[in-house]
Order: C-alpha cells, then structure tokens, then sequence
C-alpha cells in the first residue's frame, strides 16, 4: 500500500469556540516537594460538578503561589485541548495572581504556536516572554527550580532566532531531554509528542507521527483522564490506515473535557477516517453547540454538513447550509465564506441535486485557492450534468488559473495539487461527454497517481469526488464492471463507507456477477443510510 496522505489544514482554529466563563475547578494541594507545589487540577469534579463541565485531570508541580494555580492549571488543561484564546486568558489571570510566576508566562506563549496546524505567532510570544523580563537571563532567574528551568529554555529556543523549522526541530529536542530528564512528568512528554508533530510542517511524517503516537499513549495509560494523551492520540492517528489505533481515545476524549468545544470535534478526526457517520454528526452538532440558528459556516459545521450527506439526510443537509449562509458575517468573513464554498461544494457532489438553487448563490470573496477549487469543481460538475456545458467550460477555466495560484498563503491549508486533479476531473467529465471515453479514463487514471501522492487528508475531502470514486462511475457506465468494481475498492480504502462509493462498488459487483460482494455492499450501505431521507 503506498504511504498514506495526509495535509494539516490549520482551520480548526477559524471557528471561533467561546468556553462558558463558569467552570467548576477544584484544586488538591500537597506539601512543598523540592521547592514545587504539587497541584492536580479536577475540572467539573467535587462540589461545583453539577454547574460546570469538565476539562480534564493534570499534575504540574510549579512553584507559583497558591492563588495562581487555579488558573494556571485551567490553563494548562485548555492548551492541551487547542482552545487557545481562553488558555492564554486564564495565563494571564495566574500571572496578576502571581506576576513573577515564569510558567505562567510560559503557557501564555505556548498558546501562541499550533504545531498541527503550522501556525506561530513569533513576535507576539516573544513579548509574552518579555513581560516577565527582558532579557533571557532575566527569564531564567525567574525560574527557581531545574524543571521549570527547563520548560522557560524549551521556550526560549521554541521562539529564539532563525527559520521556524529549525527552532521547531531543536525546541522539539529540548521537550525530548525535559521529558527524558524528568520520566514522571506527564506535561513534558505530551508536549514532547506534539512536538514531533509540528516537525513536518504540515505535511505528515508517518514515522514521527507514529512516535508521537506512541508518547500520548504512554501518557493515557498512566491517565486515563488526560486530555492532551487522548488529543494526541487522535492527530497522531487520524487517517483512514491507522485510525483503528485512535478509536479508544476517540470514544474517551469527549467525556475527558465535556467544556472544550474542540474535544467534542476532535472525534470526528478518527470517526470520519473510519466512516463513522453517526458518531460524526453527534460530535459536530455537540462541537457547534445548543442554538442552531447561529452556526456559521466553519470547520464544525463543515464536517457536520458531511456527515449528514454520508448519512442519506440530504434534507438536513440543505437545512444546514440554509442555516450557515446568513452568518458569514457581513461583510463576509473569508474564513467563513471559505468554508460555505467548501459545504456547497460537498453538498452539490454528495446528493447529485444538480438543479438544485444552491448552486446559483452569488459567494464571491474568498481568496483561499482550494476552497475556491472545490467549489468551481461542484458547480462545473453540476453545469455539465445539466447539459449547460458552456458554463461547465467556463469553470474548467477557473480551475485551470486556480492551479496556477502559488499557495503559500493559503490559510485552509489545503495542498497545491487539488485544483490540479479537479481541473483533471472537469476535464476527463467533459472528453466522456463528447465520447472520448479511453482519453477521459487516462486522464482520471493520471489523476488518480497525482491524489494518491498527496500527504494523507484527513476529515472530508478536499479532492470532492474522489477521483477513484469517479473512474469507477465512468467504468461501470461504459460496462466495464471489474475494473469498476476496483475502482471503488480503492476509493473505499482511502475514504471508507462513503456512500457512494459503496453504492458504486454494489451495483459494479452486481454487474460484474460477484454477488458476495454486491450484498455486503448494499447491507453496508443500508446501514450507512440508517437515517437517510425516505
């Protein structure tokens, strides 16, 4: 099997996920050891459970004073779950508590680089670290224990001079002495196996991956109630090949830390890698909150919007999208429209509603390439199959420019090649229609190489109708039912229990006589479809 792909979309962080100000926090203080408080924080436990959800449970000895640990620990606890802005606030509220506590300014830096998503505020967190003195030896006098010492110089080099690989990679040697130096701090090496994460920036290492896996792993079975180790766990494993490996931290993480938006949603990562439709959909309607009516177009409801399509409810589909578009902001909020493009774009490819008067919606603004793609994609698809085929080569224009677009700025993080293997697409579509069908399957057999050289994606995918999805269509449709059935086969491999893909396999298995395989398709289908409109 060829090495799985995978890009790193930094997009999590464009839904914006307001935590409730009441969190119920108690803190459990032992005595002074070597100069640290030992402090392990229960968030939603003890008496103040019932009114406040929880965040998970950490021990982080530290030597700042006993009104700043509450809010430094909450810190902690939300940078492990990537909510970031109320991590850095709650930082922030331990260094007024406390204002010559260096972890406290250590974890208000710490929020401002994402290594998953590639993203790094240098010059703001070097004015965090500054606050708590200006020079790096100033710091480091802060700092009254060796532990701590260590964390404050992991940090220094994190955001220290030269090019961001080459700090991310010696910040990332710096966690694994903390980590090995200290083998009872947890902290460490979960922040250790998220280092190994950020190496590849952006693109999926498997090896480094698969060692970050292997740390949050040590971490959760040490605490079973540590959100870092279960979240971890999840990034280091969330592709349709090792999904299987996250599932037990899927199904923990949620409960661990009920008050992080982002742990509700980050399930999804190993449910949707493995064709979970219902745990999908129950993780992104908990992810994009109780009032519907205010769901904007962003990564929770983007997945959302998925999941119901996969799930047959193409009614609730359409609701959704009726529901975001009015809260793209105004004017349009480019991360939000982006992210409108893309659910249309799903939404078009999904439920095959070519006339439907989605696609006639004017959104225009977005200046990310691939969202853009997706959805000249979907519209083009949807022109050809209503025979307008002018307009269906109108957008294989737009795409073909599209490709073209550098996309070192694009923000969705999505690679370079998808407006490529769109175009590829459009193209091979339109060469089928005027009866060239052998040029039409070359042209998707070659995109086919190009999708499956990409790094592994994970969530729904970029490339909107998976090319092997759509060369077993063109097979089946020109009789050619085996290799159609292979066709849908890979497909089903690389994006597994898509609906159809699974219908495609059926009726090719049925075609080709294997009827094994054409009744374990459509039970698995119906099972998919559990839900799905009458």
């Amino acid at each position: 099997m060829p090495e799985p792909r995978r890009h790193v979309r930094g997009s999590d962080h464009l839904v914006v996920c307001r935590l409730s100000e009441r969190r119920g926090i108690v803190v459990r203080m032992n005595t002074k050891i070597s100069g640290a408080l030992t402090a392990l924080l229960l968030v939603g436990s003890g008496p103040l459970a019932a009114q406040a959800p929880r965040l998970g449970t950490v021990s982080f000895p530290n030597s700042g004073s006993r009104a700043a640990q509450r809010p430094f620990l909450r810190g902690v606890l939300l940078l492990h779950s990537f909510e970031y802005d109320d991590a850095a606030a709650a930082f922030r509220e331990a260094q007024r508590a406390d204002p010559g506590f260096a972890l406290a300014y250590w974890g208000e830096a710490m929020t401002l680089t994402h290594p998953v998503w590639n993203e790094q505020a240098l010059d703001s967190a070097r004015a965090v670290l500054g606050r708590l003195a200006g020079t790096t030896e100033g710091r480091r006098a802060k700092a009254p224990t060796p532990r701590e010492r260590g964390y404050l110089e992991a940090v220094e080099i994190l955001y220290g001079e030269g090019a961001k690989p080459r700090r991310d990679t010696l910040y990332s040697a710096a966690m694994a002495r903390l980590s090995a130096a200290y083998p009872n701090d947890l902290e460490a090496k979960s922040f250790y196996a998220l280092s190994l994460m950020g190496l590849s920036q952006a693109t999926r290492n498997v090896p480094a991956y698969m060692r970050a896996g292997a740390l949050a792993e040590e971490v959760f079975l040490r605490n079973a109630d540590h959100p870092g180790a279960a979240h971890y766990l999840i990034h280091a494993f969330d592709d349709p090949v090792h999904a299987p490996l996250g599932l037990r931290a899927a199904r923990a993480y949620a409960k661990i830390a009920p008050g992080a938006d982002h742990a509700q949603h980050m399930t999804s990562h190993i449910f949707v890698a493995m064709g979970m439709w219902d745990e999908t959909v129950a993780a992104n309607e908990a992810a994009a909150g109780p009032d519907r009516s205010t769901w904007p177009p962003g990564h929770y409801t983007a997945w959302l919007d998925y999941g119901y399509v996969q799930q047959g409810r193409m009614a609730e589909a359409r609701r959704l999208l009726d529901t975001a578009r009015p809260n793209v902001g105004s004017p349009p909020r480019p991360a939000r429209l982006a992210y409108l493009l893309t659910m249309r774009a799903h939404y078009l490819v999904s439920t095959e509603r070519w006339t439907d008067s989605v696609a006639a919606w004017p959104l225009e603004g977005s200046g990310l390439p691939v969202p853009q793609a997706m959805d000249a994609f979907a519209l083009g698809y949807a022109a050809l199959r209503r025979g307008e085929r002018p307009v269906a080569e109108h957008l294989l224009g737009r795409l073909d420019s599209l490709a073209k677009v550098p996309h070192t700025e694009d923000r969705y993080g999505g690679s370079p090649q998808v407006a490529v293997i769109l175009a590829m697409e459009l193209r091979a579509l339109l060469r089928a229609t005027d009866g060239a069908t052998d040029e039409a399957i070359a042209l998707l057999r070659e995109a086919s190489t190009l999708e499956e050289a990409m790094p592994l994606e994970y969530g729904p995918p970029d490339v909107v109708k998976p090319t092997q999805e759509l060369l077993g269509e063109l097979l089946l449709a020109k009789g050619k039912p085996a290799p159609a059935q292979q066709a849908f086969v890979r497909a089903l491999a690389l994006t597994p229990r898509r609906a159809l893909s699974l219908l495609g396999l059926a009726r090719a298995a049925a075609a080709a006589g294997d009827t094994a395989a054409a009744a374990a398709a459509y039970a698995d289908l119906r099972q998919v479809w559990h839900r799905g409109d009458a």
